[in-house]
């Protein structure tokens, strides 16, 4: 008999989903939320990864979850034919946090790699296509964001802030912070993020503590808005 294997993927998404939503507040995971029927938080979040897989990417979803998750792992079963999943305990031997999680999750990546959050959803014109645009602006920088004008401060502490300087032809990241503690200087915060293959093991200082982020230089797609739906109110 001969056997087969998983294609290699174009590109693989990390999908961080071992969370404990303690701001949320509802006896379900917050990725689970619905918006609409039939249609939840993940889902919109996943929307233009989605989009990947219809431009004809083989795209490999990593999803990275806890034994408290078993609920999203299962309602991901609808993507069984749209991506190659593949899903990772979160190791509880580094980092407790999201950069723990993207630690877990690297192991399994192939080809260029984007974080995207399932409590996040980018929503605008042309908000489908963004996250293959920002995989194709990586070559230029090795790295790219997917980003949303913000000046409010309690907002900016709360996210991935970043100083995008507006050019004539494309914007770029001049200096990123996850959750300062000081937000003056930083306009925006990001979605999404993308990495080449290349730079993609320096992800988790995206997100960490004490690391200088790697996003300075970055390509920024700003698009209309960005809703992190840490609240059942969103």
């Amino acid at each position: 008999m001969q056997s087969s294997s998983a294609p290699v993927p174009d590109v693989s998404i990390i999908l961080p989903c071992a969370g404990f939503a303690t701001r949320f507040g509802a006896p379900y995971s917050k990725e689970l939320h619905c918006l609409a029927p039939g249609v939840t938080v993940l889902d919109r979040s996943l929307e233009a990864v989605v989009e990947l897989a219809k431009s004809g990417l083989n795209v490999r979803l990593v999803v990275v979850f806890g034994t408290h998750k078993l609920d999203t792992v299962s309602y991901l079963a609808r993507y069984a034919e749209i991506f190659q999943l593949v899903f990772v305990y979160q190791d509880q031997s580094l980092e407790p946090d999201l950069d723990g999680a993207i630690r877990s999750a690297l192991p399994m990546t192939r080809g260029p790699v984007a974080l995207v959050l399932p409590d996040i959803v980018v929503s605008g014109a042309g908000s489908a296509g963004v996250l293959l645009a920002a995989l194709r602006q990586t070559e230029v920088a090795g790295w790219s964001v997917v980003a949303a004008e913000e000046r409010d401060p309690d907002t900016l502490r709360q996210m991935g802030a970043l100083a995008v300087a507006q050019g004539d032809d494309v914007s770029t990241v001049r200096s990123a912070t996850d959750k300062p503690s000081d937000p003056s200087g930083f306009n925006a915060f990001w979605g999404m993020v993308a990495a080449t293959e290349e730079q993609a093991h320096r992800l988790p200082d995206v997100v960490g503590k004490g690391s200088d982020s790697p996003l300075a230089g970055a390509v920024a797609l700003v698009v209309e808005r960005i809703v992190n739906y840490n609240t059942t109110t969103g």
